[in-house]
């Protein structure tokens, strides 16, 4: 059956684009929602009246991807992770956590247009990952990934310190009691 979409379809189409579906998938899903109309001929009459705002939308929506691809090409991104002496990092570095990371930063990009090599990092260095934007625009993005050795020399110098504070109030304690 052919249909008009009448809004963006992830995986099937943009707003004014003509596809043909499973009758269906048609009845039971997209006309219902209001995804989409039956391509009669008054109903291509209408989206032919509106083509001139649909292409403008489209053409927005590109600008938009070519600004946001430079925002992104221009940020590196920099994750500590928890690691072992050899580099080999205690969980893995996924789409998701660079989506937790964009998000924290101000950029709202879903996780499945994210696509890490091997689908996730479990090694400590520096990487390529692309992110795809409108269409067939995509931004290849720095990745270095870099042990947490920082904040555990802090948490073994504190443990260190303490064990040394209990050490001198236990002589010092032993003395009183005598």
């Amino acid at each position: 059956m052919k249909v008009i979409l009448n809004e963006d379809v992830k995986h099937l189409g943009e707003l004014g684009d003509v596809k043909n579906v499973a009758d269906g998938y048609a009845r039971n899903y997209l006309f219902p929602h209001g995804y989409a109309l039956p391509a009669t001929e008054g109903n291509l009459a209408i989206f032919e009246a509106r083509k001139a705002e649909i292409e403008a939308r489209k053409e927005q929506k590109r600008k938009d991807s070519a600004s946001l691809k430079e925002k992104l090409e221009a940020l590196e991104i920099e994750l500590t992770m928890p690691a072992g002496a050899n580099g080999k990092l205690f969980g893995a570095v996924t789409n998701q956590t660079i989506a937790d990371y964009y998000a924290k930063n101000g950029f709202e990009i879903e996780r499945k247009k994210i696509e890490i090599s091997g689908l996730t990092i479990k090694q400590t260095g520096n990487y390529k990952i692309t992110v795809h934007l409108y269409e067939s625009a995509t931004a290849e993005v720095k990745l270095a990934v870099k042990p947490q050795e920082a904040a555990e020399a802090k948490k073994e110098t504190k443990k260190a310190e303490k064990k040394a504070e209990v050490k001198e109030e236990a002589p010092a304690e032993e003395a009183k009691a005598e």
